[in-house]
């Protein structure tokens, strides 16, 4: 009996195109997930491949590494259930599929499974890189799946097979292009999403509403883009590009945290300056509410809310790239009345910490007697006498600070602002720590300004009569000739590891302004300016119902051309269907053609009732085609030689037989 198709094995190329397919889709996804995930799949993938290349794992054996992996992706996220815990989990299971993956209907199941895998990847990141992997990765499983048609069809050693499959990939994304390019550019977008996407078990690495020892060495080491700033007009030295993030209040003696009670309170008062500067702020994806503005923005955009202490949050968690237009100027005064209860908590600390300090703090206090001007100005020439700039810092003891200021006296911007905060505290002055970033790189290609995650920086402010909250860099005054081991120090120069490109600017350069135009004319295609799409021809603003209407118009003519192109291409390349159709186009000039609906063996009997003179030969062709066509199956080299053989005198015989019309007058009555 002849083998059920799906149950036909494949052959050992045909395999590799399955697993090869099944990587590729896994590839992009894998990118995206934590460093050591990632890695723990990928090698979980590799190993089931070659340990069962040749039979089967056991069924047992199986089901260890599934429940093994699938514990160890649960360990490694700390037993969190989010997006990326979920992604992992559909990386796992694919890794682990090939293990049982032999027959047709197991490629076709694993090349349709892995295809999840860059869907997957897009609701971790949208950029290019994925978006390219993604659709190298359909390309490679269309071609594995037509593959294994032509396996089943036993086609697949037909002249030009690898063309031909080309071919039938290339016309297929044909038929499907035109209809995507109307649903992404005219389907109606929501400004807002009727759900939400589950958040992510392990946070993004940047900004957050917390501080403490050993944190910030990670994210000062991540040169990944956090922001990127277009001028309107003047623009700030780079010096004073303080970018605000979250302000710190509360401190327990080793973590300073952001109270949630400044979120819910107005934003203080405050005079701003001569300066002004507008921007628009395009802030990368953190998964979180946080926004960073220029020190200090006048009001908060649409959909953001300014909280007492000025730092901003979204309305909505930043899972996507988001862009703000904005107002900052630098204060004259800010916030000249401190109201007792404020003033309370910006001098609070903890008992029984760091008592060097506070006993340090107290004696310049008697010293200085009311000048608190006098006395921040002491503690930054102090600073500036004795302390280092140092990445190279060893985790403190439980009185960090006092270590810092009398042991160490080196460190880097997290150590120098919360010790100079616990310093003024203790001399009486209000301060609080403020976490953002600092700088930026000026891309000339886009004429705008770049902020990595690496120019994290930490600084203090302290509240002064008659000026209110003053800014104070601490680290900004360590003297240069004690600045020892910085980032610049462990990156390349500015120019990267490819140095300049044509002159037109360094390969980092290039790479961000080719990455910011994706992120304007990809990510950022939203509903308002898909309204504002026909603007150029006049049209201010598509309404809904116009923009459905040219939707629909967009998406009749998609279909027009896929089925023109379907039409054009129905022409088989298999020559013993080529052979059948065109004997049914022969014998449909005799007025005896086979009906849409009629199986082969159900035409040749109607044709035998009608003409007993073709019937017997029809008859005969009819049953050898439907037995090539059903009833091979695959095989040894044997067998597919008979295969081959069979299908060369099947074809001659279709193109021989040349069925004449009736001769006999009543043929026509």
């Amino acid at each position: 009996m002849a083998e059920a198709p799906a149950q036909m094995p494949m052959d050992v190329a045909s395999r590799r195109w399955v697993l090869a397919s099944a990587a590729l889709c896994l590839l992009p996804l894998l990118l995206q997930l934590p460093l050591r995930i990632g890695v723990l799949v990928g090698a979980t993938g590799l190993v089931v491949s070659l340990s069962s290349w040749r039979r089967p794992l056991p069924g047992l054996l199986r089901l260890l590494v599934v429940v093994g992996v699938i514990g160890a992706v649960f360990l490694m996220a700390g037993f969190n259930v989010g997006r990326d815990t979920g992604c992992a989990l559909l990386a796992a299971m694919i890794a682990a599929k090939p293990s049982e993956t032999f027959s047709l209907r197991d490629g076709r199941s694993l090349v349709g499974f892995a295809l999840f895998a860059p869907f997957a990847t897009f609701l971790l990141d949208q950029g290019p890189l994925s978006l390219s992997l993604g659709l190298a990765a359909a390309c490679l499983a269309l071609l594995c799946l037509q593959r294994l048609s032509d396996l089943e069809s036993g086609v697949l050693d037909a002249p030009g097979g690898m063309r031909a499959q080309w071919t039938g990939v290339g016309r297929l994304l044909l038929l499907g292009l035109p209809l995507a390019l109307a649903a992404f550019w005219l389907f109606p977008r929501l400004g807002t999403p009727l759900w939400g996407i589950p958040d992510r078990a392990l946070a993004r690495p940047g900004l957050s509403d917390s501080m403490k020892p050993g944190e910030w060495i990670d994210l000062m080491g991540d040169d990944t883009p956090a922001l990127r700033v277009k001028f309107f007009g003047s623009t700030p030295a780079r010096s004073q590009m303080y970018w605000r993030g979250p302000v710190l209040w509360d401190f327990d003696g080793r973590e300073w945290r952001q109270p949630d009670w400044a979120r819910r309170l107005p934003p203080a008062a405050f005079s701003p300056g001569q300066a002004r500067w507008e921007y628009e702020i395009a802030i990368e994806p953190t998964d979180r509410t946080l926004m960073v503005s220029l020190d200090l923005p006048l009001e908060a955009p649409v959909g953001s809310q300014l909280a007492l202490d000025h730092s901003l949050f979204s309305a909505r968690p930043l899972h996507s790239v988001s862009r703000w237009r904005m107002q900052s100027a630098p204060p004259a005064r800010y916030q000249a009345r401190l109201p007792p209860a404020l003033r309370e908590r910006a001098l609070a600390l903890p008992d029984g910490f760091n008592p060097r300090t506070l006993a340090l703090a107290r004696q310049w206090r008697r010293e200085a007697g009311r000048d608190d001007a006098a006395l921040v100005q002491r503690s930054l020439e102090w600073v500036r006498r004795e302390f280092a700039y140092t990445l190279t810092t060893p985790l403190p003891g439980r009185h960090a600070v006092d270590e810092f200021l009398f042991d160490q006296k080196a460190g880097f911007c997290e150590h120098f602002s919360s010790a100079f905060v616990v310093l003024m505290r203790g001399a009486g002055i209000p301060a609080r720590v403020v976490t953002g970033y600092t700088g930026g790189y000026y891309n000339r290609l886009g004429d705008y300004w770049l902020v990595r995650r690496n120019d994290a920086h930490a600084w203090a402010e302290v509240w002064l009569a008659g000026r209110g909250w003053v800014r104070v860099d601490p680290t900004a005054a360590v003297a240069p000739e004690r600045i020892y081991d910085t980032l610049d120090d462990r990156t390349p120069g500015p120019d990267g590891f490819l140095g300049g490109i044509g002159g037109i600017g360094s390969a980092s350069e290039v790479t961000d302004w080719l990455r910011r135009g994706w992120n304007d004319f990809v990510l950022g295609f939203d509903a308002d300016r898909q309204s504002r799409l026909l603007r150029p021809l006049g049209i201010r603003q598509l309404q809904a119902g116009q923009m459905i209407g040219l939707f629909g118009v967009a998406a009749c003519l998609a279909l027009a051309w896929m089925t023109w192109l379907s039409l054009r291409g129905e022409r088989q390349r298999d020559p013993v269907l080529r052979a059948w159709h065109r004997l049914g186009r022969r014998y449909a000039r005799i007025g005896l053609a086979r009906e849409p609906y009629e199986p082969a063996g159900a035409w040749a009997g109607r044709v035998a009732g009608e003409r007993p003179d073709l019937g017997p030969a029809l008859q005969e062709l009819s049953q050898r085609f439907a037995e090539w066509r059903y009833a091979w199956g695959a095989g040894g080299t044997e067998r597919d030689r008979d295969r081959k053989a069979a299908r060369t005198q099947l074809v001659r015989a279709l193109r021989s037989h040349r069925p004449q019309r009736r001769r006999d007058p009543g043929e026509h009555r």
